[in-house]
Protein backbone atom coordinates (compact mmCIF):
# COMPACT_ATOMS: atom_id res chain seq x y z
CA UNK A 1 0.00 0.00 0.00
CA UNK A 2 1.08 3.39 -0.97
CA UNK A 3 0.38 6.89 1.12
CA UNK A 4 0.10 10.39 -1.21
CA UNK A 5 -0.68 13.41 0.39
CA UNK A 6 -1.59 16.58 -2.06
CA UNK A 7 -2.66 20.29 -0.45
CA UNK A 8 -5.10 21.80 -3.13
CA UNK A 9 -3.64 25.38 -5.01
CA UNK A 10 -5.95 28.16 -5.39
CA UNK A 11 -5.33 27.10 -9.47
CA UNK A 12 -7.33 23.49 -8.06
CA UNK A 13 -10.13 24.84 -6.16
CA UNK A 14 -13.74 23.92 -7.12
CA UNK A 15 -12.29 21.09 -8.52
CA UNK A 16 -14.50 17.63 -8.22
CA UNK A 17 -12.43 15.37 -6.33
CA UNK A 18 -12.31 12.37 -8.62
CA UNK A 19 -11.59 14.86 -11.45
CA UNK A 20 -8.30 16.17 -9.58
CA UNK A 21 -7.29 12.55 -8.62
CA UNK A 22 -7.17 11.87 -12.00
CA UNK A 23 -4.61 14.64 -12.82
CA UNK A 24 -2.28 13.32 -9.77
CA UNK A 25 -2.64 10.03 -10.79
CA UNK A 26 -1.97 8.89 -14.49
CA UNK A 27 -2.31 5.92 -15.35
CA UNK A 28 -5.28 5.01 -12.76
CA UNK A 29 -8.95 5.72 -14.36
CA UNK A 30 -11.51 7.92 -12.89
CA UNK A 31 -14.12 4.85 -12.41
CA UNK A 32 -11.01 3.32 -10.19
CA UNK A 33 -10.68 6.36 -8.34
CA UNK A 34 -14.08 6.98 -7.09
CA UNK A 35 -14.17 3.15 -6.20
CA UNK A 36 -11.03 4.38 -3.91
CA UNK A 37 -13.23 7.36 -2.49
CA UNK A 38 -16.04 5.10 -1.80
CA UNK A 39 -13.93 2.16 -0.61
CA UNK A 40 -12.14 4.99 2.06
CA UNK A 41 -8.99 5.41 0.60
CA UNK A 42 -9.41 8.46 0.23
CA UNK A 43 -9.65 11.62 3.01
CA UNK A 44 -9.99 15.01 2.93
CA UNK A 45 -8.91 17.24 6.27
CA UNK A 46 -9.16 13.48 7.69
CA UNK A 47 -12.94 13.26 6.75
CA UNK A 48 -14.81 10.94 4.13
CA UNK A 49 -16.38 12.62 1.48
CA UNK A 50 -18.08 11.67 -1.96
CA UNK A 51 -16.36 11.36 -5.53
CA UNK A 52 -18.16 14.91 -6.32
CA UNK A 53 -16.40 16.87 -3.36
CA UNK A 54 -15.71 20.14 -4.13
CA UNK A 55 -12.20 21.05 -3.56
CA UNK A 56 -11.03 24.12 -1.71
CA UNK A 57 -7.86 25.85 -0.83
CA UNK A 58 -5.86 24.32 1.81
CA UNK A 59 -7.80 20.88 1.60
CA UNK A 60 -5.14 17.91 2.37
CA UNK A 61 -6.06 15.16 0.63
CA UNK A 62 -4.98 11.87 1.20
CA UNK A 63 -5.14 8.57 -0.17
CA UNK A 64 -4.05 4.71 -0.30
CA UNK A 65 -3.02 3.24 -3.77
CA UNK A 66 -2.72 -0.44 -3.21
CA UNK A 67 -0.35 -1.97 -4.82
CA UNK A 68 -0.54 -3.53 -8.52
CA UNK A 69 -1.22 -7.51 -8.34
CA UNK A 70 1.57 -9.07 -11.22
CA UNK A 71 -0.55 -9.61 -14.04
CA UNK A 72 -1.19 -13.78 -15.31
CA UNK A 73 -0.81 -14.32 -18.71
CA UNK A 74 -2.46 -17.41 -20.16
CA UNK A 75 -1.95 -19.04 -23.83
CA UNK A 76 -5.05 -18.74 -25.00
CA UNK A 77 -6.22 -20.53 -28.38
CA UNK A 78 -7.32 -17.66 -30.28
CA UNK A 79 -7.30 -17.25 -34.12
CA UNK A 80 -4.62 -14.80 -35.24
CA UNK A 81 -5.16 -13.53 -38.95
CA UNK A 82 -0.98 -13.79 -40.03
CA UNK A 83 0.19 -12.16 -42.67
CA UNK A 84 3.99 -13.53 -42.42
CA UNK A 85 5.82 -15.07 -40.24
CA UNK A 86 9.54 -16.64 -40.15
CA UNK A 87 11.97 -17.09 -37.24
CA UNK A 88 12.08 -13.38 -36.33
CA UNK A 89 8.80 -11.65 -36.55
CA UNK A 90 5.20 -12.21 -36.80
CA UNK A 91 3.28 -9.60 -39.04
CA UNK A 92 -0.36 -10.10 -38.50
CA UNK A 93 -3.95 -8.09 -39.00
CA UNK A 94 -5.33 -7.25 -35.60
CA UNK A 95 -9.03 -7.28 -35.27
CA UNK A 96 -10.99 -4.23 -33.70
CA UNK A 97 -12.26 -4.89 -30.22
CA UNK A 98 -8.86 -6.22 -29.25
CA UNK A 99 -6.58 -5.01 -26.92
CA UNK A 100 -2.95 -5.52 -27.54
CA UNK A 101 -2.11 -6.34 -23.90
CA UNK A 102 -3.39 -7.76 -20.93
CA UNK A 103 -4.34 -4.73 -18.35
CA UNK A 104 -5.23 -4.64 -14.52
CA UNK A 105 -9.15 -5.37 -15.55
CA UNK A 106 -8.76 -7.25 -18.69
CA UNK A 107 -6.15 -10.25 -18.59
CA UNK A 108 -8.13 -12.42 -21.09
CA UNK A 109 -8.79 -12.48 -24.95
CA UNK A 110 -6.02 -9.82 -25.68
CA UNK A 111 -3.52 -10.29 -28.64
CA UNK A 112 -0.67 -11.21 -26.01
CA UNK A 113 -2.82 -13.96 -24.83
CA UNK A 114 -3.08 -15.47 -28.23
CA UNK A 115 0.48 -14.67 -29.56
CA UNK A 116 1.74 -16.77 -26.36
CA UNK A 117 -0.55 -20.03 -27.40
CA UNK A 118 0.89 -19.06 -30.91
CA UNK A 119 4.74 -19.10 -30.88
CA UNK A 120 6.46 -20.57 -27.90
CA UNK A 121 9.06 -17.76 -27.81
CA UNK A 122 8.51 -13.91 -27.75
CA UNK A 123 10.93 -11.04 -26.77
CA UNK A 124 10.72 -9.82 -23.80
CA UNK A 125 12.13 -6.18 -23.88
CA UNK A 126 8.71 -4.80 -23.56
CA UNK A 127 8.47 -6.74 -19.97
CA UNK A 128 6.98 -9.83 -19.20
CA UNK A 129 3.21 -8.22 -19.58
CA UNK A 130 3.91 -7.24 -23.48
CA UNK A 131 5.90 -10.41 -24.77
CA UNK A 132 7.10 -9.72 -28.51
CA UNK A 133 5.28 -6.31 -28.31
CA UNK A 134 7.27 -2.96 -30.45
CA UNK A 135 4.15 -1.28 -31.09
CA UNK A 136 0.58 -0.42 -30.28
CA UNK A 137 -2.88 -0.01 -31.95
CA UNK A 138 -5.85 1.37 -30.25
CA UNK A 139 -8.69 -1.62 -29.13
CA UNK A 140 -11.05 -0.29 -31.51
CA UNK A 141 -8.41 0.43 -34.40
CA UNK A 142 -7.89 -2.77 -36.58
CA UNK A 143 -4.92 -3.45 -39.13
CA UNK A 144 -1.42 -4.28 -39.37
CA UNK A 145 1.31 -5.19 -36.74
CA UNK A 146 4.86 -6.57 -36.45
CA UNK A 147 5.64 -8.90 -33.04
CA UNK A 148 9.38 -9.61 -32.40
CA UNK A 149 10.46 -12.99 -31.53
CA UNK A 150 13.63 -12.23 -29.91
CA UNK A 151 15.03 -9.69 -28.54
CA UNK A 152 17.93 -8.71 -31.31
CA UNK A 153 14.54 -8.13 -33.62
CA UNK A 154 12.90 -5.83 -30.79
CA UNK A 155 15.66 -3.35 -30.66
CA UNK A 156 16.57 -3.59 -34.18
CA UNK A 157 12.94 -2.38 -34.83
CA UNK A 158 12.97 -0.16 -31.61
CA UNK A 159 15.51 1.64 -33.38
CA UNK A 160 13.76 2.07 -36.76
CA UNK A 161 10.63 3.49 -34.61
CA UNK A 162 12.35 5.75 -32.83
CA UNK A 163 14.64 6.81 -35.95
CA UNK A 164 10.88 7.20 -38.26
CA UNK A 165 12.53 4.83 -40.30
CA UNK A 166 9.38 2.80 -40.46
CA UNK A 167 6.28 3.24 -42.71
CA UNK A 168 3.21 3.16 -41.56
CA UNK A 169 0.15 3.87 -43.39
CA UNK A 170 -3.50 4.63 -41.93
CA UNK A 171 -6.92 4.99 -43.83
CA UNK A 172 -9.91 7.01 -42.14
CA UNK A 173 -13.37 8.63 -42.94
CA UNK A 174 -13.67 11.38 -41.19
CA UNK A 175 -16.77 13.89 -40.58
CA UNK A 176 -16.90 17.36 -43.08
CA UNK A 177 -14.60 17.61 -46.46
CA UNK A 178 -11.20 18.24 -46.23
CA UNK A 179 -10.24 21.18 -48.76
CA UNK A 180 -6.52 20.71 -49.38
CA UNK A 181 -5.63 17.42 -51.36
CA UNK A 182 -2.43 16.79 -48.87
CA UNK A 183 -1.21 18.31 -46.17
CA UNK A 184 0.90 17.59 -43.08
CA UNK A 185 -0.35 18.37 -39.52
CA UNK A 186 2.40 18.73 -37.01
CA UNK A 187 1.08 19.63 -33.26
CA UNK A 188 2.72 18.59 -29.84
CA UNK A 189 0.14 16.04 -28.46
CA UNK A 190 -0.06 15.82 -24.33
CA UNK A 191 -2.70 14.46 -21.86
CA UNK A 192 -5.57 16.40 -22.56
CA UNK A 193 -5.27 19.05 -19.16
CA UNK A 194 -9.35 18.96 -19.02
CA UNK A 195 -9.49 15.44 -19.50
CA UNK A 196 -6.62 13.41 -18.11
CA UNK A 197 -8.30 9.95 -19.81
CA UNK A 198 -7.97 12.19 -22.81
CA UNK A 199 -5.14 13.43 -24.73
CA UNK A 200 -4.83 16.69 -26.44
CA UNK A 201 -2.49 19.27 -28.81
CA UNK A 202 -0.87 21.21 -25.97
CA UNK A 203 1.96 23.45 -25.97
CA UNK A 204 4.17 21.37 -23.58
CA UNK A 205 3.44 18.06 -25.78
CA UNK A 206 5.52 15.67 -27.29
CA UNK A 207 6.44 16.44 -31.33
CA UNK A 208 4.05 14.77 -33.14
CA UNK A 209 3.00 14.79 -37.37
CA UNK A 210 0.89 13.10 -39.64
CA UNK A 211 0.78 13.39 -43.22
CA UNK A 212 -2.24 13.31 -45.25
CA UNK A 213 -3.85 12.99 -48.19
CA UNK A 214 -7.66 12.83 -49.68
CA UNK A 215 -8.58 9.78 -51.49
CA UNK A 216 -12.03 10.72 -52.25
CA UNK A 217 -15.01 13.23 -50.89
CA UNK A 218 -18.33 13.18 -50.21
CA UNK A 219 -20.88 15.87 -49.09
CA UNK A 220 -20.49 15.83 -45.72
CA UNK A 221 -17.28 13.36 -45.21
CA UNK A 222 -13.75 12.88 -46.59
CA UNK A 223 -11.78 9.29 -46.76
CA UNK A 224 -8.43 9.80 -46.20
CA UNK A 225 -4.94 8.62 -46.04
CA UNK A 226 -2.58 9.31 -43.03
CA UNK A 227 0.97 8.47 -42.62
CA UNK A 228 2.08 8.22 -38.94
CA UNK A 229 5.73 9.98 -39.05
CA UNK A 230 5.97 10.08 -35.36
CA UNK A 231 3.94 7.71 -32.85
CA UNK A 232 2.17 9.01 -30.08
CA UNK A 233 -0.88 7.87 -28.45
CA UNK A 234 -3.79 8.17 -30.06
CA UNK A 235 -2.24 10.77 -32.75
CA UNK A 236 -4.20 10.15 -35.80
CA UNK A 237 -7.90 10.97 -33.58
CA UNK A 238 -6.39 13.65 -31.87
CA UNK A 239 -4.85 15.44 -35.00
CA UNK A 240 -7.94 14.94 -37.45
CA UNK A 241 -10.00 16.61 -34.43
CA UNK A 242 -7.16 19.43 -34.43
CA UNK A 243 -8.12 19.93 -38.03
CA UNK A 244 -11.76 20.09 -37.53
CA UNK A 245 -12.43 17.06 -39.07
CA UNK A 246 -12.73 14.08 -36.57
CA UNK A 247 -12.88 10.41 -37.22
CA UNK A 248 -16.57 9.12 -37.69
CA UNK A 249 -17.68 6.98 -34.82
CA UNK A 250 -14.89 7.88 -32.67
CA UNK A 251 -16.70 8.58 -28.78
CA UNK A 252 -13.80 10.05 -27.28
CA UNK A 253 -12.75 12.71 -30.09
CA UNK A 254 -16.15 13.46 -31.80
CA UNK A 255 -19.20 14.91 -30.55
CA UNK A 256 -21.35 13.33 -33.19
CA UNK A 257 -23.12 10.58 -32.77
CA UNK A 258 -23.44 7.96 -35.69
CA UNK A 259 -25.16 4.51 -35.61
CA UNK A 260 -23.28 3.83 -39.19
CA UNK A 261 -20.27 2.17 -37.64
CA UNK A 262 -18.89 1.16 -34.12
CA UNK A 263 -16.23 3.18 -32.97
CA UNK A 264 -13.59 4.74 -35.07
CA UNK A 265 -13.88 4.38 -38.85
CA UNK A 266 -10.12 3.92 -39.07
CA UNK A 267 -7.23 1.05 -39.95
CA UNK A 268 -3.62 0.56 -40.28
CA UNK A 269 -3.66 -0.08 -44.13
CA UNK A 270 0.33 -0.99 -44.59
CA UNK A 271 3.59 -1.16 -42.40
CA UNK A 272 7.08 -1.50 -43.92
CA UNK A 273 10.80 -1.84 -42.30
CA UNK A 274 14.19 -3.21 -42.86
CA UNK A 275 13.61 -6.64 -41.98
CA UNK A 276 15.71 -7.18 -38.94
CA UNK A 277 17.84 -10.16 -40.10
CA UNK A 278 17.63 -9.96 -43.95
CA UNK A 279 18.88 -6.07 -44.01
CA UNK A 280 15.97 -6.03 -46.77
CA UNK A 281 13.46 -3.23 -46.49
CA UNK A 282 9.80 -5.50 -46.72
CA UNK A 283 6.36 -3.97 -46.83
CA UNK A 284 2.72 -5.64 -45.71
CA UNK A 285 -0.70 -4.09 -46.42
CA UNK A 286 -3.89 -5.48 -45.47
CA UNK A 287 -7.67 -5.29 -47.36
CA UNK A 288 -10.36 -2.31 -45.90
CA UNK A 289 -12.29 -4.05 -43.03
CA UNK A 290 -15.83 -4.71 -44.33
CA UNK A 291 -17.09 -2.04 -42.14
CA UNK A 292 -15.20 0.06 -43.55
CA UNK A 293 -15.78 -0.65 -47.52
CA UNK A 294 -19.63 -0.43 -46.20
CA UNK A 295 -18.87 2.95 -45.10
CA UNK A 296 -17.41 4.11 -47.89
CA UNK A 297 -20.47 2.46 -50.14
CA UNK A 298 -22.99 3.82 -47.68
CA UNK A 299 -21.00 7.65 -48.18
CA UNK A 300 -20.77 7.32 -51.67
CA UNK A 301 -17.05 8.85 -52.04
CA UNK A 302 -15.89 10.63 -55.36
CA UNK A 303 -12.18 10.01 -55.96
Amino acid sequence: MSDFEHVVKQSEENFRLDKLLVMLNEGHSRHQIQLWIKDGNVVVNGKKVKPNYKCKQDDVIMWHIAEKKPITIDAEPIALSIIYEDESVIVLNKPKGMLVHPTQTVQSGTLVNALKYHSPQLSTVSGAERPGIVHRLDQFTSGIMVVCKDDMTHEHLKRQFQQKAVTRMYEAIVYGTIAHDKGVIKAPIGRDPNNRLRMGVVSNGKEAETRFRVLGRSNDYTHVQCQLITGRTHQIRVHMKYLSHPIVGDTVYSRKKTKDIEEQALFARTLGFIHPKTEAYVEFSVAQPTEFVNLLNLYRFNS
